[in-house]
């Protein structure tokens, strides 16, 4: 059975993982027969968010807490995950991968990312093993390897503001519609729009399962 880290950044789009994203996710690799690990960094969220108007409100969650309710509390803390572990990872979106495991919303192409992000999906990649990467978590791989090699990656479209960065950044953007995927097959990364794009579920899950098959092909 292959075993795919899927990586977390609390739960809510506006300020954690984008839930279908995630769920999606989890539901195509446990339908192709492999073993999500799912994992987050035991940090603050930078803020958080009230789903109903979109406003900011007062009070602080835990990143690794919060992402716990979207895989019923089977979930690791990433310093915890070594590569060794895993066939593959994989970074669902929402703008938790922008706040919480970077710092891309509030930098753009300047951002920093977590370490413990950083070490593990460079660990992947030097392993050789694969990366899926969706919505705007492909921006966060882009900083990760900051211009060292030149990955083909997608959010949409090249007209999107982080699309430019991932320029800025050393990537290559490849404009791309929502139901499909970039394939940087030379460095094993897969990525999709999924709702940078997507105007309903079924288009995000279209992209994000054809993500997880490629994915789970190059393993």
């Amino acid at each position: 059975m292959k075993t795919v880290g899927v990586v977390l950044s609390g739960c809510g789009v506006y300020d954690g993982t984008e839930i279908h994203e995630a769920v999606i996710t989890l539901l195509a690799l446990d339908r192709a027969g492999a073993r999500a690990v799912c994992m987050a960094p035991d940090v603050d969220q930078t803020h958080v968010i009230d789903h109903r108007t979109g406003q900011e409100m007062p009070g602080a969650r835990n990143v690794l807490v919060e992402a716990a309710r979207i895989c019923r509390g089977d979930i690791r803390d990433i310093r915890d995950v070594k590569s060794a572990e895993l066939d593959a990872l994989i970074f669902p979106g929402g703008f938790g991968a922008a706040k919480n495991l970077s710092s891309f919303a509030f930098q753009g192409a300047d951002c920093t990312v977590h370490g413990e992000v950083t070490r593990l999906t460079r660990d992947i990649h030097q392993a050789g093993k694969p990366i899926g990467t969706m919505c705007i978590a492909p921006a966060v791989v882009a900083r990760i390897f900051g211009g060292e090699i030149r990955l083909d990656l997608t959010v949409g479209s090249d007209a999107d503001e982080a699309a430019v960065a991932i320029g800025r950044m050393g990537g290559h953007h490849v404009d791309t519609p929502v139901t499909d995927i970039v394939v940087d097959a030379a460095n094993k990364v897969v990525s999709t729009p999924a709702y940078m794009c997507a105007r309903s579920i079924s288009e995000a899950a279209t992209g994000i399962e054809k993500l997880v098959g490629r994915v789970l092909e190059m393993t």
